[in-house]
């Protein structure tokens, strides 16, 4: 089954079911699973809104690959925060160790499904739209995806076999 590399992470926009899916995948293969924005949020002991909000984006994106750098962990699902591609340092280390997975969701259901766009703890430039940030990001997750997963009109279950069945 899944023993290619150690670990499996997940990448993708905000709303795309990068924590729903590991849960899942790590139930369905016997993994760990990870949150990196949980850790982040146990770290500084403040949510990723609060971080945003108080100490601004870039430094949302510096704690994120603090986390993401610091990870050790074997027979993990690592769910990413949506902006950790942008550290292409902690990316590059993650990926010695990991099949990475693209979570591809359409900027249309990302919309339906991220409704609190302002309170979420979304790291984005100051005033950068939605669809600026998707267009931006969109590259990065497919420079780093090993895999990609279009999820539209899929099921959970049904991406979770498609990542089984592709790695």
């Amino acid at each position: 089954m899944i023993r290619e590399k150690s670990n499996i992470m997940l990448i993708g926009m905000p709303g795309a079911g990068k924590s729903t899916i590991g849960v899942l995948l790590a139930k369905y293969a016997s993994y760990n699973f990870v949150d990196t924005d949980l850790l982040i949020q146990i770290r500084q002991d403040k949510s990723l809104q609060h971080i945003l909000d108080n100490e601004g984006y870039l430094l949302l994106r510096k704690y994120e690959e603090e986390i993401l750098l610091s990870l050790d962990c074997t027979n993990h699902i690592i769910a990413t925060g949506g902006s950790a591609v942008y550290s292409s340092l902690a990316m590059e280390y993650l990926k010695k160790d990991a099949i990475t997975i693209f979570l591809d969701v359409d900027l249309d259901e990302i919309r339906k499904r991220v409704k609190d766009f302002d309170t979420r703890g979304i790291a984005r430039k100051p005033g950068q739209s939605f669809d600026s940030l998707y267009a931006e990001r969109q590259a990065l997750y497919q420079k780093y995806g090993d895999y990609t997963i279009n999820c539209l009109n899929k099921t959970k279950e049904d991406i979770v076999k498609e990542i089984c069945n592709s790695i």
